[in-house]
């Protein structure tokens, strides 16, 4: 579920769904903003799995759970030096090495 495996896509798991919503997060954004701009971002792939909304969520909760992001009111917004994680979302492989 959080990295790719035999059931789950590599663009389904939830690590690569972060590393979408890392990849557009650009500064504070609602989640109805971040919400637009992944499914934009997913549109431009070939063969993209669908993304669910509660998929995106469980994303950005993980997130949240390792302090990849904050909550400032009602907006999202990165946290400090995100080059190492954003890596590992947009290399699966390398993630599911990096993670055990």
């Amino acid at each position: 579920m959080i990295l790719p495996g035999k059931h789950i896509r590599q663009d389904r798991a939830l690590l690569v769904v972060g590393g979408d919503i890392l990849s557009v997060l650009d500064g504070p954004m609602t989640i109805s903003q971040i919400w637009k701009r992944v499914q934009s971002l997913r549109e431009t792939r070939e063969e993209a799995s669908p993304l669910s909304f509660d998929w995106f969520v469980l994303a950005l909760t993980l997130l949240y759970a390792i302090s990849a992001v904050e909550r400032s009111g009602d907006q999202v917004l990165p946290v400090g030096n995100l080059h190492v994680v954003h890596w590992a979302t947009k290399n699966a492989e390398a993630a599911a090495h990096f993670g055990g």
